[in-house]
């Protein structure tokens, strides 16, 4: 076979997701690989360069490994077709090396490989698909795909061909939104941190999984083409912006924590300084146990670092867990837990209150103190709370070139259930201020921290001139006033 050049050079972002599918030799002179999951998630915000990434996900494959089939899905036949498609894409890129069959929508490789252009418009479309075998398929837009397409299409994912290096895998490049939005965001995005192969149960199976993040910012040729689509994406509703843009996958209508950004309230887990104050807050119920450790820095700011999420558990299994989950080191310099209040009524079955039994647990192990505290337990006060606790705002204090956004509560980004939890809150229908009692599940962890909020001093909540005021005094605090002096 002759030598075969695309004209194609990929972007950080689009070389990290070619790597994480094994696929990325032709760029970084190594071998190709095996995938490092089953099915690898890609994408977020508009214009992070998904598409293109899809197509030379079947041109590498199909070059490196004879013989492959590889399917590239669409939801429909015109969004396949139409300007700036896949297929009108796919001609730019192969039609000098590789044969066009337009009836079947396919191209043949030299190597004899075939990428095949298919869509599922219905959810009975994929029956047409029922005998069909691909060692690759790939997803474009996949939130527009419904579950039930999406887990049926994964059956067609096995191998028709034989290479050491190569595994059957699925590629999944989307934005948030559409009827797959859930789905691929419990399954991609809340599994753990980005970046990292996840096993998750499905169907009492195992798969593994991966999400590889990318942005607008990622896509250097799109914004130098088009510089008005970031202004373009930016004039859309609050909800559509945040998502196209940011690449928000926790924003929705009637969600209560419309403050709530991942990757600025979020951080990677480190080693909590000794001299921290430490503390942990508990929401119990025998449907589910919600603990939390918490440190605070000298400026105030909140690290919430632990996570106890666990339902079915009476109250000595909840004291046991949470004197198992407090190292040796930390038994005394945890100075209290605030607890939700109906913890000190008594029950009718032991005449003993709930702090009680744990208590009498707590004697049994000798394994540090519960140190538990009567919570404030007001709703509405509560919530407007952690609305000022994570409030975003612009930190400079290392100076304006060093300025981010953070918050005054921050979450290490494995306590995967308070992560998955917050962005979920909706409103109450009677009670715009106070928060449903639907989804029941999400509402565990974000009580628990409600009482953390409300153990701690009011956050400072600044209106928009006195941010920009606080701004204006740091930025003059912390810049030179002379060249010679740097004073």
């Amino acid at each position: 076979m002759a030598n075969i050049t695309v004209d194609w050079e990929p972007q950080p972002r689009q070389e990290t997701f070619l790597e994480s599918c094994g696929l990325a030799h032709p760029f970084t002179q190594q071998n190709p690989s095996p995938a490092e999951a089953d099915v690898i998630g890609y994408g977020g915000a508009a214009g992070g360069g998904k598409s293109d990434a899809m197509l030379l996900i079947g041109i590498i494959a199909g070059l490196t490994y004879p013989g492959a089939k590889v399917g590239y899905f669409r939801r429909t036949y015109s969004q396949l077709e139409g300007p700036g498609g896949a297929i009108m894409r796919s001609h730019e890129l192969m039609n000098e090396w590789a044969k066009w069959n337009g009836t079947k929508r396919r191209w043949t490789l030299p190597t004899s490989s075939i990428l095949e252009f298919c869509y599922c418009d219905n959810e009975k479309d994929v029956h047409n698909y029922q005998s069909s075998q691909f060692d690759i398929i790939c997803f474009d837009e996949g939130t527009q795909f419904t579950k039930f397409q999406y887990r049926y299409m994964i059956t067609r994912n096995r191998a028709t061909v034989d290479y050491d290096s190569f595994n059957p895998f699925m590629a999944i490049g989307t934005n948030p939104g559409g009827p797959g939005h859930q789905w691929f965001k419990k399954q991609f995005v809340d599994i753990g941190p980005e970046e990292e192969v996840h096993e998750i149960e499905i169907n009492g199976e195992t798969e593994k999984h991966i999400f590889i993040p990318a942005h607008l910012s990622d896509n250097e040729i799109l914004q130098e083409r088009d510089p008005n689509y970031r202004s373009k994406l930016a004039s859309q509703g609050e909800v559509i912006a945040k998502q196209l843009l940011e690449g928000d996958w926790d924003s929705f209508e009637g969600q209560y924590f419309t403050e709530w950004t991942r990757n600025i309230h979020t951080v990677k887990p480190f080693e909590i300084p000794s001299y921290w104050k430490k503390f942990r807050s508990l929401d119990y119920g025998l449907d589910c146990t919600a603990c939390y450790w918490h440190a605070v820095d000298p400026q105030g700011k909140i690290y919430t670092y632990r996570e106890l999420w666990q339902p079915d558990l009476n109250l000595r299994e909840a004291a046991e867990r949470i004197m198992e989950l407090t190292p040796p080191t930390e038994r005394e310099e945890i100075t209290y837990t605030v607890a939700s209040p109906d913890l000190w009524n008594r029950r009718q079955d032991t005449g003993l209150s709930g702090v009680e039994i744990m208590y009498k647990k707590q004697r049994e192990m000798k394994r540090g103190n519960l140190n538990l505290t009567k919570a404030d337990n007001r709703r509405v006060p509560g919530w407007r709370a952690m609305k000022t606790y994570i409030e975003v705002f612009e930190d400079d204090s290392q100076g304006q070139e060093n300025s981010r956004l953070t918050a005054n509560w921050v979450i290490f980004n494995d306590n995967k259930k308070l992560i998955e939890s917050i962005p979920a809150l909706l409103h109450d229908d009677n009670n715009a201020n106070d928060i449903s009692d639907e989804p029941h599940w999400a509402t565990h962890a974000p009580e628990s921290c409600r009482y953390m909020v409300m153990s701690r001093p009011p956050a400072e909540s600044l209106t928009e001139e006195q941010k920009r005021e606080k701004k204006r005094r740091r930025k003059k605090r912390v810049s030179p006033r002379s060249d010679v002096t740097n004073y």
